[in-house]
């Protein structure tokens, strides 16, 4: 039997600070710099610091978020091998469930519907592995914890850190070798 790995979407496999940064510059003519969001929850690394939720209620924008520079590559690879489900907070912001399913589907469609968990509350998740920004959903993690780095995350270190989607196969290629 596959160990299985949970994949949150928003930060890990989906660019989401690059999609705040694009959509503030877009708005408000203003380029913020992502070393002014180190440390911080993403609405208060923002000069207007309503923007952001603004921006999660606005239709279209979970539907246009980058993917994750290689997210793609990554998640084909550890299917090969693991039991992958991609887990989204998808509740909170009306139109996102609607929106995260078309995007999974345009850009992860090997990944099946089975495959994909929409919650509230990631604390019932209960996979070998899980990989997230957020410490909120790695803190209850029944299984392994894998912290994505993201700006809002920086200085938080109790959770086996990655950086990019390299160090994730590479730290699961290592968990995989015999002591």
């Amino acid at each position: 039997m596959k160990k299985t790995i949970a994949i949150d979407m928003d930060g890990v496999l989906a660019d989401i600070e690059t999609h705040f940064i694009d959509w503030y510059e877009r708005d408000y003519g203003v380029k913020v710099n992502r070393e002014d969001m180190l440390g911080v929850l993403e609405p208060d690394g923002f000069p207007d610091k309503t923007a952001v939720k603004r921006f999660v209620y606005t239709p279209g924008f979970f539907r246009t978020i980058p993917v994750m520079p290689g997210a793609v590559e990554a998640v084909k690879k550890l299917m090969e091998t693991y039991e992958v489900y991609v887990v989204s907070a998808a509740m909170e912001f009306p139109q996102c469930l609607s929106e995260k399913q078309e995007w999974l589907q345009e850009h992860f469609p090997f990944i099946s519907w089975r495959n994909i968990v929409f919650c509230g509350d990631k604390s019932i998740i209960g996979t070998d592995y899980m990989i997230d920004d957020h410490c909120k959903n790695l803190d209850f993690c029944r299984g392994k914890a894998i912290m994505f780095t993201a700006a809002h995350n920086v200085y938080q270190n109790h959770h086996q850190r990655v950086d990019n989607w390299n160090d994730v196969l590479a730290f699961l290629t290592a968990e995989e070798v015999p002591a």
